[in-house]
């Protein structure tokens, strides 16, 4: 079975809305509604400029969640990456929002990277090629 990217990624959010307001401010991801919400679960999907889902919130919940450490920076996982546009107005949106973040210039590669840590202390990797 091949595998062809990734669908999306999964994120446990303390507060939804604040969440959900950080993802669309910062990266300009849409709120929309997941299948789970008719089901009373918490929840919400940030999608792109094509509506297509690329994050799925989950609001936490003490039962559901138990034994999860909020306080560990993006547990297993490192970061998550994205692909972007725009490095120049993605560091005026960052500065604007008063967003503490890093600016890294690759010296081997036409690459540009901004890393920023989302209110769950999700961190991100913003990719810039050629920008």
């Amino acid at each position: 079975m091949p595998v062809n990217g990734v669908n999306h990624v999964n994120i446990i959010a303390s507060d939804l809305d604040e969440t959900c307001r950080f993802y669309e401010n910062l990266l300009g991801f849409k709120r929309g509604e997941t299948p789970g919400t008719a089901m009373g679960f918490k929840g919400a999907w940030l999608l792109d400029a094509t509506d297509r889902p690329i994050i799925h919130l989950m609001a936490f919940h003490s039962e559901r969640h138990a034994g999860l450490d909020r306080g560990s920076a993006t547990g297993s996982i490192d970061h998550v990456a994205f692909t972007c546009e725009d490095f120049t107005g993605t560091l005026q949106r960052l500065q604007e929002l008063g967003l503490e973040h890093r600016v890294n210039d690759r010296q081997f590669a036409d690459l540009r990277q901004i890393f920023v840590t989302d209110p769950n202390n999700v961190a991100l990797e913003l990719n810039f090629a050629g920008d």
